[in-house]
């Protein structure tokens, strides 16, 4: 058997540097945040900068190609190896680096397909604190165990799973395929706002007429960490809007606060919006069998008039580009992005067509999502075998 050792006896693990967006440039040292991190790769999106003559304020910041990078913050637990394209680059707060100590007797290869798996992803999101943003702490990191054979052993293991890698990643493009031919088929059906010719209408004008179909999760003391009860009503997340998984229950409260917190209740159907990190503006529709409960103050919670507006249409609307664009331009230049105030957001927009014409496309999605559903299946058994033959 394997002998199990200590992230923190076969690594050094760094957390970033606070650098400061005001202090930006157009060209010099990248900046990695937490918005580069992605599933299993480092990302260039919205590349930040920091001018050269700043690096000896952060030089112990500097990253190394091969570096094991990990969001610490919101989606927790996401890794990626550091590329040379994408050096000379800094490490930002809230981004954690894992830098092998010995390579002659660890693989970074191993070690990030140790890593980069949904099993480690959920023991990281379980171990995190915080319940509207989560947060790991590089301290328990240190302490997560993984096997590590011999060196040799290590890089078999590497190949093969690198292997299967591939499979699976022909899989998520085949799924990423999917997605795309939704976005051309709404925009030759309905365009864009600029050339639509249909009307638009604001969230207010498209909401059911009835209290709380807008409304953003409780803010200050109204939901504490000590209303939170072992079994009871369901506390919903963002992890509920990002994943669309209705399945996952953590934090619950007594009937007798969920009646206290009756604004904030969640229906089937209503629609989940997530309201801040990188994971801004990702929505997801509440299931027919969903435990009754309550939204977080991450969260946004929307009901549509039927009659005007189509909830699959609104779903795929919502996610486009041209929607995703004016909700993180509210926050652009700050750190963590946060949804918009209530006021801008009610302001905001929507192409608005016949329902039929809606009603249409939905059809249209609904078979695209069997087909999307099968891949799903096949990429969820390709995962299992690799889960149950290597442990991940």
């Amino acid at each position: 058997m394997n002998e199990k050792v200590k992230l923190g006896d076969i690594c050094n693990i760094l957390n970033g540097y606070a650098f400061k967006s005001k202090k930006y440039v157009d060209k010099g040292i990248r900046v990695i945040r937490i918005t580069n991190v992605q599933k299993g790769t480092i990302e260039d999106v919205d590349p930040k900068y920091y001018d050269i003559s700043e690096i000896d304020n952060f030089k112990n910041y500097m990253l190394k190609e091969n570096d094991l990078l990990i969001s610490l913050t919101g989606n927790v637990g996401r890794v990626g190896l550091m590329i040379k394209e994408f050096l000379p680059a800094g490490l930002n707060q809230r981004v954690g680096c894992l830098r092998i100590k010995d390579d002659r007797n660890v693989s970074i290869r191993y070690l990030y397909q140790c890593l980069n798996n949904n099993k480690f992803e959920t023991e990281c999101i379980n171990n995190s604190n915080g319940i509207a943003q989560k947060n790991l702490s590089t301290e328990w990191l240190k302490n997560y165990s993984i096997p590590v054979p011999n060196i040799e052993i290590q890089q078999q293991i590497a190949n093969k799973l690198e292997k299967i890698q591939k499979i699976i990643e022909d899989k998520k493009q085949q799924m990423k395929d999917f997605d795309e031919l939704i976005k051309s088929q709404f925009v030759e059906m309905f365009g864009t706002e600029k050339d639509t010719k249909y009307n638009t209408k604001t969230l207010i004008e498209i909401a059911k007429k009835e209290p709380n179909s807008i409304k953003r999760g409780p803010f200050g003391g109204s939901l504490k960490k000590e209303d939170f009860v072992a079994d009871g009503y369901l506390v919903y997340e963002q992890r509920h809007a990002i994943h669309n998984d209705f399945e996952y229950e953590k934090y619950y409260i007594t009937e007798e606060k969920y009646k206290d917190m009756q604004m904030f209740k969640v229906k089937p159907k209503d629609l989940l919006i997530s309201c801040s990190g990188v994971t801004l503006g990702k929505i997801a529709e509440v299931p027919k069998n969903a435990k009754k409960g309550i939204i977080n103050q991450a969260l946004l919670k929307i009901t549509l008039d039927s009659n005007i507006m189509n909830n699959i249409y609104f779903i795929q609307y919502f996610r486009s580009d041209e929607v995703q664009e004016k909700l993180f331009s509210f926050s652009r230049g700050s750190g963590i992005p946060n949804f918009p105030s209530m006021n801008e957001v009610k302001k905001i927009r929507f192409i608005c067509p016949p329902i039929e014409l809606q009603n249409k496309f939905a059809e249209f999605v609904k078979q695209i999502d069997k087909q999307k559903f099968e891949s799903e299946i096949e990429l969820r058994k390709i995962q299992k075998n690799i889960f149950y033959k290597w442990g991940r």
